[in-house]
Formats: structure tokens, sequence, C-alpha cells
């Protein structure tokens, strides 16, 4: 890869330090973080029309790994910003169900491209040249802020969709954590009877992701409308304990031998013991 875009990245990286953005991003942070990505994809922008590619394999390299930076991080701070310019001032009820309805639209945008996450997921390849090279372009019939990034030099039919899958999964967290801060301001004036402990996962991860696909198939938590990847990640925040790959995982469950869903059969089999020895009391 021409180090020129790889200088570009990782000068960008430096002032997003800087910037001090978190997942609790403010108006200001984000209008400065727009700018910040803008200025960065103009330069790549600059040095693509300038220098081009050596090969398919460079090229499928900056639409991936190169460009997917500053992009996902303007469909972030947009999102961000258009969060923060739309939730209702006033009203803890009706701030949370303005977060619900956006955190629903989140949901929808995973499920519809739960194909191409997976592909990502599993940091599969053979469909790279179609994706990431310029030979495939298919604009997009929708007009977003990184749509204003549309020159057919500098774009593929999916180099924009995998920024938005990054940059939307980085804002799942600021709605968690927009949440998290309601509701604790809400609590800061109740009366604090109890001291809560923070909960450890004491098992496997392996048996906890388990655990998380069988709920998810089970539709038991908020009508089956949460996806894998944000009950997952619900899960981490609970257990402050990070999954990775969990498809790569459950790739890993469903090539065991003999029993595969070896926790749940033992939770099963643990619950019907307590039954049974009580009933004999």
């Amino acid at each position: 890869m021409d180090s020129n875009y790889q200088h570009v990245v990782e000068g960008f990286k430096i002032k997003l330090e800087e910037l001090n953005y978190s997942n609790i991003t403010s108006l200001g942070t984000a209008n400065q973080g727009i700018l910040l990505c803008n200025d960065a994809l103009y330069h790549l922008k600059k040095k693509v029309e300038r220098h081009g590619f050596k090969s398919v394999d460079e090229e499928i390299y900056f639409f991936k790994q190169i460009k997917v930076v500053p992009l996902s991080f303007l469909v972030y701070f947009s999102e961000v910003r258009s969060c923060q310019l739309k939730m209702p001032k006033l009203g803890k009820q009706n701030k949370l169900t303005f977060l619900n309805k956006r955190m629903c639209r989140v949901n929808k945008f995973f499920k519809r491209h739960c194909d191409f996450v997976d592909y990502m997921d599993q940091e599969l390849n053979y469909l790279d040249k179609q994706y990431f090279t310029r030979s495939y372009q298919v604009f997009p019939k929708y007009a977003l802020p990184e749509s204003a990034y549309l020159d057919p030099k500098f774009f593929t039919s999916h180099d924009m969709l995998w920024a938005r899958i990054k940059g939307m999964d980085e804002f799942v967290f600021y709605i968690q954590n927009i949440r998290r801060a309601i509701e604790e301001q809400e609590a800061a004036y109740l009366p604090q009877n109890k001291i809560h402990k923070p909960l450890q996962w004491t098992s496997s991860k392996i048996a906890l992701i388990e655990l998380i696909y069988a709920l998810h198939e089970s539709k038991v938590i908020n009508h089956g409308n949460e996806d894998l990847k944000s009950l997952a990640s619900i899960f981490e925040h609970l257990f402050d304990l990070p999954l990775d790959n969990i498809y790569k995982t459950y790739a890993e469950i469903k090539a065991r031998k003999g029993l595969r869903a070896r926790f749940l059969e033992e939770l099963i089999q643990r619950f019907n013991y307590k039954m049974d020895r009580d009933d004999a009391l």
C-alpha cells in the first residue's frame, strides 16, 4: 500500500485522539469530528486521483481498510449530530422513546445487511474483488453524508456500506451510553437503598455465546427485535467481558462432536436436579 495513503490515515487517527471524543459525544465534538473526517477523505481522494493503485490487491486494501477509517467516523459523527439535534430536551421517557426508535432503525439496518456483516465478521475475501474494486460500482439509492464521495474514481459497490456498518457499530455504543446516562441522572434523585455489586461471568466465553444464541433464537428479549450483535454487546457491557468474534465461536460450537449445546444441556440438568432434590424434602 502506498505510504501516502497510510500517512493520511495515521494523521487522522492522531487528530481524532486529540479531539478526545467518547461514546457520549457532544454536539460540538461531533461537528469537529465531521470536519476532521471530511478533511481526511478529501486528501485521500486527491491522492487516489494523483497516484491510483499499482494492483487489484492494493485497490482492495485501500477501499476495505484505509478509506473506511475516516468514512466510518463520518457516519458515526453524523448520526451523533442528528441524534443530538433531534432528541427531546425535556422528559426522561420522551428521550428514552426517541433513543429506542433510533435503536430500532439500527437493528433494521443490520438485519437488512446481515449477509454482508457476516462476510466481513468472518474475515472472508472471496468476494473482495466484487465488493472493493471500482469495476462493480452500484450507486446507492439513498442520500447520506458519505454520498458526497460518490466520485466514480473514489468508491466501490460496498465500501460505503462497510463504513456505515462500522460507524453504526460505534453509534450503538453511543446510544447505550446516552440511555445509561439518562437513567443514572434520574436515579441520582432517588433514595439509594441498595448498593449493586458488579456482575461477573464466571463460566467460559463459549458458554455465554451459547446462551446468547439460544435467547436470540427464542425471541424472548424485546420480542426478538434485538439482533445478535446488539444482544452480544449488551452482555459484554453487563459482564464487562469482550466476546470477540461470536460468529466464529458459533461455528466452533456447531462443529462439536456429539452433544453440541453443552452449557445449555448442563443448565437443564442442574435445574431438573434441583427440582427433584426439592421434591424429595
